[in-house]
């Protein structure tokens, strides 16, 4: 009799410890970037901004729950990476990482969030192998990726006529697949790449790498890095005179915040491919108006500032679809992938089972400084993609979630 009354608590114990967890309303979300260096415009502090705007729009916290928004810096380095997020899940008890900036520090973390059984909501890490060879049940990205880029800006110019290509590539994850999937796509419409030159992470002086750009004659100088190397590599041309020279700079990865940096006497005429701009519709427009007022500077957001805000978004509503918060990340996330995704930064697109989101890109120019009517009005639209062409085939992808 006694073991049946000493099981029968046990049980009940259990069941009641079970109900408290499926109905449990804490949420921790850990914000991961550049806080200070290079990508610190695109991501950094105001990536905080939009994850605490997703919190505020999602309703949630009128309703009891308890939502904890924290910032942390990768410093651009995997190992940094790796170490604040074990600290964060272990110690700290962060359910979701979002932004992470950073191809190595994205595919690093997303190892991490899978051994966990966390989840990692990327917005800012470009590599298509995190929804590709190295996707995870545990992992989602929500704004572009490099096949996404390469399809758009690489295909348009090469189609365009910039049959040529020579790359000025980032030394590391991102800059390395940024420059496989574009050379693939410049190759497969009839054009050709005559070769390429890779840099550290955040270089100061360009002027060796853009002198062997000039010299190999290629039409489209390519460059495949991000954020302040993007930034200091056109400055740099435009003092070299290459665009006057009759070759064409290809920036692969262009932010809002860069442009704006560089202004539109130096940046006008360039082409890039883009899945967010404020000034697409109502509801970007209404989406950026909110993040402005509570961002530094009154910026517009980024395009992976976006992501942080409409994944976040999407994975509060999703915890309440569940009725509370299971602190299993696989199970989040596949239901994620059921749900219906929809927010003012990118309407309704939802998340395929390699993690991609369903988002359409655009390819935008750079307007001219008298084409302005404003602050913040830089990009006219040359042409839509939908998102069935922006994200790889699941027929071709190496992700072990399709099954083929």
């Amino acid at each position: 009799m006694r073991f049946a009354y000493t099981a029968s608590v046990a049980l009940a114990a259990l069941v009641a410890a079970t109900a408290a967890r499926a109905d449990d309303k804490n949420v921790k979300i850990g914000v991961m970037n550049d806080m200070s260096g290079l990508y610190s415009d695109i991501g950094g502090p105001n990536s905080i901004v939009a994850a605490k705007l997703a919190v505020e729009d999602s309703g949630l916290e009128a309703k009891g729950w308890k939502i904890d928004v924290i910032g942390g810096d990768h410093q651009n380095k995997p190992d940094v990476g790796v170490n604040l997020a074990r600290q964060w899940i272990d110690v700290e008890k962060v359910d979701m990482i979002t932004d992470t900036p950073n191809s190595g520090v994205a595919l690093a973390v997303s190892n991490v969030v899978k051994e966990k059984n966390a989840i990692l909501i990327n917005s800012g890490g470009a590599s298509a192998d995190l929804t590709g060879k190295a996707c995870t049940p545990n992992t989602l990205s929500a704004t572009y990726d490099t096949y996404m880029l390469a399809n758009g800006t690489g295909k348009a110019l090469t189609k365009a006529g910039g049959d040529s290509w020579f790359f000025l590539t980032a030394d590391y994850a991102f800059g390395a697949a940024l420059e496989r999937d574009t050379s693939a796509v410049v190759k497969a419409n009839g054009g050709q790449v005559l070769g390429g030159v890779k840099h550290p992470l955040s270089t100061a002086d360009f002027s060796s790498f853009l002198l062997q750009a000039q010299s190999s004659k290629a039409k489209v100088i390519g460059l495949a890095n991000a954020g302040g190397d993007t930034t200091n590599a056109i400055k740099q041309a435009s003092e070299f005179g290459i665009v006057q020279g009759g070759q064409k700079l290809a920036a692969l990865l262009l932010f809002i915040n860069d442009v704006h940096a560089l202004g539109l006497k130096v940046a006008q005429g360039l082409t890039f491919t883009e899945s967010y701009y404020w000034d697409l519709n109502d509801g970007t427009r209404a989406f950026a108006k909110r993040f402005a007022a509570k961002a530094a500077k009154g910026s517009m957001p980024s395009m992976g500032q976006a992501g942080v805000y409409a994944g976040t978004l999407h994975y509060l509503k999703t915890l309440e679809a569940l009725g509370g918060n299971p602190h299993d990340g696989a199970k989040v996330v596949a239901k994620m992938k059921e749900l219906p995704a929809k927010d003012d930064a990118f309407g309704e697109a939802n998340f395929r089972i390699d993690g991609r989101r369903m988002v359409n890109a655009y390819l935008f120019e750079v307007k001219k400084p008298e084409e302005s009517k404003g602050p913040w009005d830089y990009y006219k639209k040359i042409a839509e993609i939908p998102a069935a062409e922006a994200a790889r085939p699941l027929s071709e992808s190496e992700c072990p979630l399709v099954k083929k």
